[in-house]
């Protein structure tokens, strides 16, 4: 009887203390999960709780996670399948937190990226922009790093 009152105590005390994945953290994972299908199926598995009313960032980059799975697979409907559920990810989270640089980022880059049959550049232009002139306002200096760069590489 101790014994379960001691796992239940356990239990519930890592769960309490358990919390959002660093942000740093999932941008490292997911820039590995573009060379690594192993890093990619544990980071969707790792957001799989979020959603754009608990975090929209992290929505964003299970929607991101999603569609780099495309990538991964063999057949064309899953690869189809994959993008298309992480493209609605992504575009469900952007909705809800529209002025987030970092998800406007993401989707910027994941659109400049992905092949142009399937669609998805329809707010290339604007994101742009949107980065362009927020990049000031970014407080997290390796965030604005990454930004930077990668916008004077694709200039």
């Amino acid at each position: 009887m101790k014994m379960i009152v001691f796992l239940i105590v356990t239990f519930v005390g890592v769960n309490l203390l358990a919390k959002d994945p660093s942000t740093s953290t999932v941008r490292l994972k997911f820039h590995k999960s573009t060379s690594s299908e192993k890093v990619c199926k544990d980071l969707i598995k790792e957001l799989h709780p979020y959603n754009e009313k608990n975090n929209p960032l992290l929505l964003g980059y299970k929607g991101g996670a999603n569609m780099l799975m495309a990538k991964y697979v063999i057949n064309p409907f899953s690869k189809l399948s994959y993008f298309k559920k992480g493209k609605g990810m992504l575009e469900k989270a952007i909705q809800a937190d529209n002025k987030n640089v970092e998800l406007r980022f993401l989707r910027y880059t994941i659109q400049n990226n992905v092949p142009s049959f399937l669609g998805y550049n329809d707010h290339m232009t604007a994101d742009k922009s949107f980065l362009t002139q927020s990049i000031s306002n970014v407080r997290d200096p390796e965030l604005k790093k990454i930004i930077t760069s990668y916008l004077k590489q694709n200039n």
